[in-house]
C-alpha cells in the first residue's frame, strides 16, 4: 500500500525527533566526559600548600637500597625519573641468566645493597660481607658496546644493556651465593620506551611517557607520611616509610591520612608539576624490613592493608600515589608541596 502524504509527514517527524534525541544524548555524554576527564586534566591555575617534602629517595638499582643524599642537594625531575648528576632512579636492574627481572620480593636481602655517588660519575655499591663494587656511568656504554638483552618489567617489554662480567659476578655471589646466574643491566635510552603495564592501561590520565626506566609502574611515586602513621597504629610492629619505596615523602602541615586518594595534581616547589595518574597498589614488598632485609613473620603491613585499603578496580590494596611528570625542574628537601585548589 503506497505511503500517503500523512505517512511521510509522520516519518519525517519521527526521524527529526530521533535525531534530536540522539544529539541530546550525545551532548549529555560529551558533557559528562568533559566534567569527569577533560576538565580534571587541565593544569590548575591555583594551588594550596599541604606540607613539605621531608625526604627524597632515588633508587639507582631496582629493588635495592636508596642512594645517600645530602639534604641541600637539588634533584632533577625529568621524564625518566629523578636524577642526581649521572645517577638516574631505577636505571639499573638485576636480571636472571634468562633475562628475567629479579627483585627483593624473592630475594629480600637485595634491600641491603646500598649505593653512594662519588664525584660526578662513580657509584659505589656495597652490601654486607662484600667488597665495594665501583661502577662508572661514564664508561658503561664503552665497556659492553652492542651487548643488549630483551627483558621486561612485569608484562612491559624493554631492551637493556649489559653492564659487564664483574658486576654480574658481584650480584650473583651476594644474592645467590654463586659465581654466576645473574646479570646487571642498565637503561640506555634518553626517553621512555616501555608500554604501560597491563593492569594500569585503563587509568585515564596515565600517558605512555610516564613509564620511565625500570620502575614497576611509573617514574614517580609519593607517600603521605600521615597515612603511614595511621597504618602504624593498626599493626603490631610499625613500619618505616622507606619500605613503600616512594620517591617523595610528604610531611603534611595538618595530619590527614589517605587524603592523597582524592588529589589530582601536585606541585613541588615553584616549578615541578605532576599529574596523579594511579593509586599505588601493594604487593609483599613492603613486608620487607628496609634495615634488616627480613620479611615480617606475620605478613605485615600487607595483611592489614588488605583489610581496609582495597581499591575497587584492583585486586590489591593501595597506599601511595603514582605520578606523571607534566612540568620538569628540580626539587630539594623542605620544598613546599601543593595540590590543586578545589575552589578554583
Amino acid at each position: 500500500m503506497p505511503n500517503t502524504s500523512a505517512d511521510v509527514t509522520i516519518n519525517k517527524i519521527l526521524l527529526t525527533s530521533l535525531a534530536a534525541g540522539t544529539a541530546a544524548i550525545t551532548g549529555i555524554l560529551t558533557y559528562v566526559y568533559y566534567r569527569k576527564y577533560l576538565k580534571r586534566d587541565v593544569m590548575p591555575a591555583k594551588w594550596r600548600p599541604v606540607g613539605i617534602l621531608q625526604q627524597i629517595n632515588i633508587f639507582p638499582i631496582k629493588s635495592c637500597g636508596a642512594l645517600k643524599l645530602n639534604a641541600d642537594e637539588f634533584i632533577e625531575c625529568n621524564i625518566l625519573g629523578l636524577r642526581l648528576l649521572s645517577v638516574l632512579d631505577r636505571a639499573l636492574m638485576v636480571v636472571s641468566d634468562k633475562s628475567e627481572m629479579i627483585t627483593a620480593r624473592k630475594y629480600p636481602k637485595m634491600v641491603l645493597i646500598h649505593t653512594k655517588l662519588v664525584g660526578n660519575t662513580i657509584l659505589h655499591i656495597t652490601a654486607p660481607g662484600m667488597d665495594t663494587l665501583e661502577l662508572d656511568y661514564a664508561c658503561l656504554s664503552e665497556s659492553t658496546p652492542g651487548k643488549d638483552i630483551h627483558t621486561s618489567v612485569w608484562d612491559s617489554k624493554v631492551d637493556a644493556m649489559l653492564c659487564g662480567d664483574k658486576y654480574d659476578q658481584w650480584f650473583s655471589y651476594y644474592i645467590l651465593g654463586k659465581e654466576k646466574g645473574l646479570k646487571l643491566v642498565y637503561y640506555p635510552y634518553p626517553m621512555p620506551t616501555r608500554n604501560t603495564v597491563s593492569r594500569l592501561t585503563k587509568e585515564p590520565y596515565l600517558q605512555p611517557e610516564d613509564t620511565g626506566t625500570f620502575g614497576d609502574a611509573t617514574s614517580y611515586m609519593l607517600m603521605n607520611l600521615s597515612s603511614i602513621d595511621d597504618l602504624n597504629t593498626r599493626i603490631p610492629r610499625p613500619v618505616d616509610a622507606l619500605q613503600f619505596r616512594g620517591n617523595f615523602h610528604l610531611k603534611m602541615y595538618k595530619s590527614q591520612a589517605y587524603v592523597e586518594d582524592k588529589w589530582q595534581w601536585i606541585r613541588i616547589g615553584d616549578a615541578v608539576i605532576f599529574r596523579v595518574v594511579a593509586p599505588c597498589t601493594r604487593c609483599i614488598f613492603p613486608n620487607i624490613n628496609a634495615v634488616t632485609g627480613e620479611r615480617d613473620p606475620e605478613g605485615e603491613p600487607l595483611k592489614t592493608l588488605t583489610k581496609y585499603r582495597m581499591v575497587t578496580r584492583y585486586s590489591s590494596p593501595a597506599l601511595g600515589i603514582h605520578l606523571g611528570l607534566r612540568e620538569a625542574g628540580a626539587v630539594k628537601v623542605n620544598d613546599i608541596i601543593y595540590v590543586e585548589d578545589e575552589n578554583e
